[in-house]
Parts: C-alpha cells; structure tokens; sequence
C-alpha cells in the first residue's frame, strides 16, 4: 500500500505517538485526520505540523458512540472533498489508570476505574474502526493484491507482562491484541488488513506522568536500548507496516526485548 496521496484517520493524533505517527505519514505525501478529545491540543498538533491543508483536527471522544458518529460524518466530507481516499485507520487514543484489583485494606478497585480504562483502549477502539470500516471498504483496491487498506491498532507490553495495579489496562490491550486475528480474517475478503503494535515504555502523554521511581524502575528492565522508546520510532513501524502487505493479522512487540517483572 502507498501512503502518498491517500488518507489516514488517528484517534489520539495530537500528542506522543499518534502525533509521531501523523507527522511521519504527511512527510510520505498522505493527509492525515486527528481525532482528539481536546479542541485546543488538537488545533495545536495542526499547527506543529506547519498548518497543512493534508492535516485536519476533528474533535472525537472514542468513549461516544454519538461524537465518533459525528467525527466519521465529517471526515468522510473532507474525504470527499480531497479526493484522498481512506487507506488506514489508527484507533491510538488510550489511557491507564493503576488500581490494585484489591488493596491493603481490602477495597476492590473502582469499577469507574475498569469501565473508563475499557471505554477508551478497547471499546473506543473497536467502536472507532467499526464506524470507519464501511468507508474504508468503499475505496478503490490497489495493487496487484488489491488492497484498500489497513488498520494498525495499539496494544501494549501490559498485554503479555501486565505488572501490579494494571489489571484493568492489561485487560484492555491483551484484548485488542487477541483481536488482531480474527479482525484480519474478518475483513480480508475486503482486502483491508489488521496488524497491532505492542510498545513497551515510549515517552508520552500517558508516560510523562509516571514519577521518576517508576520510570528508572522500568528502565532497569529493559535490555537494548535500556531507555524509552521515542515517538518517532514508533511512527517508523506503522510507516513500514502500511506499506508491506506481507503483515497481517500479527502483533508486532516493539519493546527492545523488555520483559516486564511482576513489581518494580
């Protein structure tokens, strides 16, 4: 699949990976739609990126239903408008929120906590693809395989070493991550793929609030490179797995070969 001239949507587009991510795909020609629950972050992410007319903000809470329908409806006018058709969705908005599932003086973890964690990382995820699945279906297919083109969804090293106080985060990305499969076979008759990147610690919005405790304990854990992944690195794999059509249905460890311990 080409990236230049065809169009890409991503949730949590306008900080840390996702606006990597954006950046990297406008430099190979594509025009990118920033979905964001900030209007000013959002606006802001446009502006970095030189105020292109190949980048749009659209305001998205991926936890409604109702503000995703709206974002789609208007994505698919400017998408008409361009004439860039949608070639792949990136569903990267997420957020952790660390609770013992039972603390020391036996309170189970709010179940707030669970539902706004599974809201954003797994249901505004699929609800975000599911939404976006009948246009993408619609573009012209490409290329002797005759791809329209591919969705490349965000799980985490959680998925697989979840450690203390992240049960409700481990389970929302080992679930996109066992979703990847299925997904794949689901939509291959389309000639869309599916492929999911499982980062380690990358610097971001969610790891920038981490205190310097947890983040050099995390760091210990990691054996090459033994620091934090950058953004721009991230962005590099989606670049490379939008256009090898070889990758499908596989969730690629970005990790450094970190193997997370139980506690730090």
């Amino acid at each position: 699949m080409i990236i230049d001239g065809r169009t890409f949507v991503i949730s949590g587009g306008a900080s840390g990976l996702g606006l990597a991510t954006a950046r990297t795909l406008i430099s190979s020609g594509a025009s990118v739609a920033i979905l964001d629950l900030n209007t000013e972050t959002g606006s802001s992410a446009v502006s970095s990126l030189g105020g292109s007319s190949s980048a749009k903000f659209f305001p998205c809470d991926v936890s409604s239903t109702d503000s995703i329908t709206t974002a789609v409806t208007a994505i698919t006018a400017w998408i008409k408008e361009t004439g860039k058709p949608l070639a792949g969705i990136i569903p990267a908005a997420g957020v952790g929120a660390p609770g013992l599932i039972l603390d020391k003086r036996l309170n189970p973890v709010s179940l707030d906590s669970i539902d706004f964690v599974l809201n954003i990382n797994l249901r505004g995820t699929l609800d975000l693809v599911r939404q976006l699945l009948p246009l993408l279906a619609k573009s012209e297919p490409y290329g002797p395989d005759k791809e329209r083109g591919v969705i490349v969804m965000v799980a985490s090293s959680a998925a697989f070493e979840g450690q203390m106080g992240q049960v409700a985060y481990a389970a929302s990305k080992g679930a996109v991550a066992s979703m990847t499969l299925p997904m794949a076979r689901d939509l291959s008759r389309f000639g869309i793929r599916v492929v999911t990147i499982a980062p380690s610690m990358f610097d971001s919005a969610m790891t920038a609030m981490m205190s310097d405790k947890v983040r050099e304990g995390l760091q210990k854990a990691m054996e090459f490179p033994a620091r934090a992944g950058q953004p721009e690195e991230f962005a590099s794999l989606v670049k490379q797995t939008i256009e090898n059509v070889m990758l499908n249905g596989v969730v690629i460890r970005l990790d450094g070969a970190t193997r997370m311990p139980s506690k730090l």
